[in-house]
């Protein structure tokens, strides 16, 4: 005897409405979280795609690394633009210092301009709108961040028509990709940071893709409001902020966030991030529409808070909010909401038990196998989906390397979609009959209402991901079972389809380009969570020849992945990333070639051939992939003694390191002598740790760079000193790379590093 079932029996016309509903609903869920349309023909008072990527050409024209002639450029076209705009603007010049391991510092130049409101609120903080002008040493930079700059200077054109009631400062900072030193030097010594105020900075990690608020301050809950009103496209949700909370990553935001005088919120485009930190980073391969929701969001933002009493905003609230998208609106709640909701959702998922065993629409024992049963798509889809991945790259081994995401990943991602699909269709086909539908559909909202208060006690803005699908799921199925085969069931079966839908489908989308195809486990997960809310639909749907369709997606994944490497194949407008330095001891005369890639591919591996360790290289260390190098005649940085004055208690030394040659930075440690007390570069104390100095200091000046140390005794120490450029070009042995192989987007490609070590 078949199962007794939550659903009506299979009408066509019923079945196939419900469905063409939940389907209009993932569409249009879907198209919420994309870009807009650029605008080229608006009013003067509005922000236009078309002027702002005029400034993109010009900053992404050629790479601008810190100190670099070429950022010298970017700069004065930046102070050019906003002085003919009639906006005073005025150049910082000052040494930011961020700490870690190693300590980094750089000398920056960040440009500061001042709209002033109408009615500024004395000590009551700013609207800042953030953005740095520098790019990475292999890339121009163009979308990171000649998109936020752009969108500053489109953003000043627009603002300086109509004053606001508050100041709106718009900061373009120096350095940070070297090492946010700009932001942490404006953010340390600037006067106009020292009342604190509300930030919004403008990123991007791709070329294109929805712009996602994807970072807050802590205690948001006012933010939020501000944000969800105002701005035209809501792209945002709270367990991107608790992911990101516990990932190593910063930008320019971390050091406003970090002095806890500022409240804020970080936004950024991270599609297509196969040219992120590369030479591919051109204005051309920009999404404009992407430009669009940058330049309308940061408007609306600056008019929002550039108007209201800053005197809360500019101060966390109580607690954060949680929030996510749908429909192309932002949905919040109040974080003390979290634990009630989850408890709610597991008593309403108990609760549909008891019904559904009153209602005979399923046994005590089929409830049980039923909870057992809904954990296996959980775990198979995520897993297929991982070991999907690891083919592609036995297939194509340069998938290796790949840090952010491929080139082409669309059929990739389709892939993903319906191997989710089916494995859920495999799994209900091989269990309906013998479970039913209701008890399969109780056990995984059953697991749902479990995951949403673990993510309650551990991520409490990710918790909704499971907990409104299944208090929702939970109520409306109680619904269908209660009211038996009707029309009524039908419709609330729908709405909890939809409900699914909208709350775990944008949150998918979002995942595939920020996490990228190597970890295609975590978006097949996230849609796989709706499938209990799917299944009363599903059912109908197959009707009485279930079983085909879950082997026929199969040969459908097969078709997208052979279709996705077809797509994405290497060429020049689609290259292979490599990663290569050139490490030279100048103590010892040794060279090598070194690179930080997994598997070297074909070019790479014309330089290296083996595994071995490589101490301390600009903070790095362990087993590296390197080669015997020719040596070249590189000179090393001269160690000069400015002053050296000895005591009883120790002893004081002031060194000038002076670099041989043009570099992009210096690295400095010491070792073999009594410990460091304290230290100073270019006149601005870092910090020591275990008794060490360990600092790279980036855009050092051209006449050197002073170094301060204060050593706990009077005996000599050894200063190992590491100068740094970039461009492997004309390096004797080097050979350079075929047209679909470029430049990796990575901090250390192409530097070219000299070692030396002095006793001082």
């Amino acid at each position: 005897m078949r199962s007794p079932t939550i659903t009506p029996p299979p009408r066509p016309v019923a079945v196939a409405a419900a469905w063409l509903i939940v389907l209009v609903v993932t569409v249009v869920a879907v198209l919420s979280v994309s870009p807009p349309s650029p605008r080229t023909d608006v009013p003067a008072g509005e922000p236009s795609a078309a002027a702002a990527f005029a400034h993109v050409e010009r900053i992404g024209a050629q790479t601008h690394v810190a100190g670099s002639a070429a950022a010298d450029g970017v700069r004065t076209y930046i102070l050019d633009t906003l002085r003919g705009l009639g906006i005073d603007a005025r150049v910082q010049d000052a040494v930011g210092v961020h700490p870690g391991d190693p300590v980094q510092a750089a000398r920056v130049r960040n440009v500061v301009a001042t709209l002033p409101g109408t009615a500024p609120q004395a000590g009551r903080g700013r609207v800042l709108l953030v953005a740095h002008y520098d790019s990475v040493q292999v890339g121009p930079g163009a979308n990171d961040d000649g998109a936020g700059a752009s969108t500053l200077l489109e953003s000043a054109r627009v603002l300086r028509t109509t004053p606001l009631r508050n100041d709106v400062v718009l900061l373009f900072t120096d350095a940070e990709e070297a090492c946010l030193c700009g932001a942490e030097a404006f953010v340390a010594s600037d006067p106009v940071a020292a009342q604190g105020g509300v930030v919004l900075n403008v990123e991007a990690r791709g070329t294109g893709g929805p712009a996602i608020m994807f970072e807050t301050t802590r205690g948001n809950a006012r933010l939020l409001d501000v944000y969800a009103d105002a701005v035209p496209h809501p792209v945002a949700t709270s367990f991107a902020v608790e992911v990101y909370r516990i990932l190593p990553n910063d930008t320019d935001f971390s050091p406003f966030r970090d002095s806890g005088r500022f409240t804020g919120l970080n936004s950024a485009y991270i599609d297509g991030v196969a040219a992120y930190h590369s030479p591919q980073d051109t204005p051309s391969r920009m999404d404009r529409g992407s430009l669009q929701a940058h330049l309308d969001d940061t408007v609306a933002l600056a008019r929002a808070f550039g108007g209201q009493d800053l005197r809360e905003l500019s101060t966390p609230a109580a607690q954060d909010a949680t929030y996510f998208p749908v429909l192309d609106r932002l949905v919040r709640y109040p974080g003390s909401a979290v634990w009630p909701l989850a408890v709610l959702a597991a008593v309403a998922v108990l609760a549909l038990a008891v019904v559904a065993r009153l209602r005979r629409a399923a046994s005590v024992p089929r409830l049980l196998v039923g909870l057992v049963a809904a954990v296996v798509p959980l775990l198979v889809a995520p897993l297929l989906a991982q070991g999907g991945w690891l083919l592609l790259v036995a297939l194509r081994p340069d998938y290796a390397d790949v840090r952010g995401d491929v080139w082409n990943p669309t059929w990739y991602r389709w892939a993903v979609v319906v191997l989710v699909a089916a494995v859920v269709l495999t799994w209900f086909a091989l269990l309906r009959k013998a479970i039913g539908a209701t008890a399969l559909t109780v056990g995984g909202l059953a697991w749902l209402a479990t995951l949403g208060i673990a993510l309650a006690s551990l991520a409490p803005g990710g918790s909704y991901l499971a907990t409104l699908p299944a208090l929702v799921g939970a109520v409306c199925v109680l619904v269908a079972v209660a009211v038996g085969r009707t029309g009524v069931g039908v419709a609330a079966v729908t709405v909890a389809a939809c409900v699914g839908v909208v709350v775990l489908v944008p949150t998918a989308v979002l995942f595939f380009p920020a996490l990228g195809m190597p970890v295609a486990a975590v978006p097949a997960f996230v849609l796989v969570l709706a499938t209990p809310t799917l299944l009363p639909l599903l059912d109908p749907l197959l009707g009485r020849r279930a079983g085909w369709q879950g082997p026929a997606a199969f040969v459908v994944v097969v078709a997208l992945g052979a279709a996705g490497l077809v797509a994405d194949r290497p060429d020049a407008q689609h290259p292979v990333p490599s990663q290569l330095m050139y490490s030279l001891d100048a103590d010892t005369g040794q060279a090598r070639w070194v690179s930080e890639q997994t598997r070297p591919g074909t070019w790479t591996a014309r330089y290296v051939d083996r595994r071995e360790l490589v101490p301390q290289l600009l903070g790095m260390s362990g087993l590296f992939w390197t080669g015997a190098a020719p040596t070249a005649d590189l000179p090393a940085a001269r160690v000069d003694v400015v002053s050296d004055v000895a005591g009883d208690a120790g002893r004081t030394v002031t060194v000038r390191v002076v670099p041989q040659r043009p570099v992009r930075l210096i690295a400095l440690r010491t070792a073999n002598g009594p410990a460091v007390r304290a230290a100073t570069v270019a006149g601005a104390p870092v910090g020591v740790r275990d008794g060490s100095l360990d600092l790279i200091f980036h855009a050092p000046p051209p006449e050197g760079l002073e170094l301060r140390l204060e050593l706990a005794a009077p005996g000599p120490v050894d200063l190992d000193v590491l100068d740094g450029s970039d461009g492997l070009a004309g390096l004797p042995g080097f050979t350079p790379r075929p047209p679909d192989v470029a430049v990796a987007g990575s901090h250390t490609s192409e530097l070219v590093a000299v070692t030396r070590t002095t006793r001082i």
